[in-house]
């Protein structure tokens, strides 16, 4: 009888086991070795990274996303979807929570000493919004005035190049998102929302800003959007940059762009050709 019962207990243990490993496996994994693939986004980025109202997700880098994951074995029910705030995008990275971030994520060589990337996808420009009926800026030394109060994400490059480039005079304020700048602007907490046309167009075509805001028009840096993942893994590099060759030939990637970016009106060029190799 006491034989039985610790039998009996042991193949219980066996199955509560079996049974909490499977159900954990999936969900915390970022992708290797697991039937889910957590990637990171932006939540707060109209016609790029938006997470709506009814828990959906929208935009390029969303399906941008799903393409590669796609071409990686993946189906869009597999993927679970991070927020990788401006700031966090490294350290997301680094600690294995995401395997890879989509998230208007500029290339550069400061990132490069912790990241590596594929691509770029896309490239856009540095440029500011503005209230509608504000046309005090109109070139680049308009910027570089004490009374400008200029709003940028903390983490962005947007941020840094406004200090470092071509506006050290500006008064910048950063937010931790772009909502909140944007919320600054139409209250004229601040003057102007600086950061990649791109991202700008979103907002200024969203229903509920159509006819408040308007694109200044300066090109004010070139920003090639790569997709960031694990520093050395250059056998994810290849896949990826594989899949966003793919994506370009296939006619994806411009029914796409035409998808998110055309209710913006935003000019958007061709896709760049892919940089980031081993």
């Amino acid at each position: 009888m006491t034989l039985r019962k610790a039998g009996l207990a042991a193949a219980t243990a066996l199955v509560l086991s079996l049974t909490a490993t499977a159900c954990g496996g999936g969900g915390s994994d970022s992708g290797s070795g697991s039937d889910k693939i957590n990637i990171g986004i932006k939540f707060d980025q109209p016609g790029l990274g938006l997470k709506t109202q009814d828990g959906e997700y929208t935009g390029f880098d969303v399906d941008v996303a799903k393409y590669v994951a796609k071409e990686l074995g993946y189906d869009e029910k597999d993927i679970v979807w991070k927020q990788a705030p401006s700031a966090e995008r490294e350290n997301m990275i680094a600690n294995g929570d995401v395997k890879f971030i989509v998230a208007t994520y500029t290339i550069n060589d400061e990132r490069k000493k912790r990241v590596d990337f594929a691509g770029p996808y896309l490239l856009a420009h540095q440029d500011l919004l503005v209230r509608a009926d504000d046309n005090t800026v109109r070139s680049e030394e308009d910027l570089n005035d004490s009374k400008m109060k200029l709003c940028s994400v903390t983490g962005s490059t947007s941020a840094q190049n406004v200090k470092k480039d071509f506006a050290p005079k500006a008064n910048l304020i950063n937010y931790g998102g772009y909502s909140e700048c944007l919320t600054g602007l139409e209250n004229k907490a601040v003057d102007a929302l600086t950061t990649d046309d791109s991202i700008l167009a979103g907002y200024a075509a969203q229903k509920e800003h159509q006819g408040k805001f308007k694109l200044a028009g300066l090109s004010l840096s070139d920003e090639p959007y790569g997709i960031g993942l694990k520093k050395g893994d250059t056998e994810l590099q290849k896949q990826i940059n594989d899949a966003l060759k793919k994506m370009v030939e296939d006619g994806s990637w411009e029914k796409a762009a035409k998808k998110h970016f055309g209710p913006a009106d935003y000019k958007y060029e061709a896709a760049p050709e892919i940089t980031e190799t081993s």
